[in-house]
């Protein structure tokens, strides 16, 4: 079976990406010094998780039938809520939920939700397979907000945009999801978007981080902060 890779692998393997494998999938662990990439996390820092796992599920008893799996769901559209494994289940609509793999944890809560899809069939409830058509970046750090105000029009700042809000919105003039879920008091952003424009939105993204210093990371800077905040 080949493992997922990102759409844009070929320039994390130019940058000096070290590659593992996380959860099934191929994925850049670090650049060469995990103990500076987990500091440069708390600054501004960029993660490509586009190779995770993330699934949806769609219809109207779509939010039934995951909290039947157990899964917590936000009581409100547009709103995220992380899970005990550290996955994120995102409420995209009252009738949508997309479901965000851990970073944490290879065990994945995805497989487990695809692998019910018959009971969710009876449930009203409609897989909707996303690994294809997404990108999936991290933007972490005290100036995470600050970068992004450079390229997108929403007010990312933690008093407009707090831990758990999601926007449908532009991202350097692509149509994109954005998701916050701090790492304790580190702000964290995942982006998501159409995987044909990833090479676009990564180096728009890089570009917009230079003014702060920003640096990419890997898996392993996001576990730091992980460990932080537990």
């Amino acid at each position: 079976m080949v493992e997922p890779r990102s759409p844009i692998d070929d320039a994390l393997r130019a940058a000096g990406g070290s590659i593992g494998e996380h959860a099934g999938a191929t994925v850049v662990i670090d650049y060469g010094d995990p103990d500076e990439e987990a500091e440069a996390a708390r600054g501004l820092g960029l993660a490509d998780l586009s190779p995770l796992p993330r699934v949806g599920f769609r219809g109207p008893g779509a939010r039934e039938w995951l909290t039947a799996w157990g899964v917590d769901l936000p009581d409100e559209p547009n709103r995220a809520c992380i899970q005990p494994d550290g996955a994120i289940a995102v409420t995209r609509s009252w009738t949508e939920v997309l479901v965000l793999g851990s970073t944490q944890s290879a065990d994945s809560l995805c497989a487990r939700l695809e692998a019910g899809t018959s009971d969710a069939h009876r449930a009203r409830a409609y897989s909707l397979p996303r690994f294809d058509g997404l990108f999936w970046f991290a933007l972490t750090g005290a100036s995470a907000a600050d970068c992004l105000a450079k390229i997108c029009g929403v007010d990312m700042r933690e008093t407009a945009f707090s831990s758990g809000s999601v926007a449908q919105t532009s991202l350097a003039r692509l149509n994109a999801v954005i998701v916050r879920v701090d790492a304790g008091a580190t702000p964290l952003f995942h982006l998501l978007g159409d995987s044909a424009s990833a090479e676009y939105a990564w180096a728009s993204l890089l570009d917009a981080m230079q003014e702060f210093d920003g640096r990419p990371v890997g898996l392993r800077a996001l576990h730091a902060l992980a460990r932080e905040f537990k």
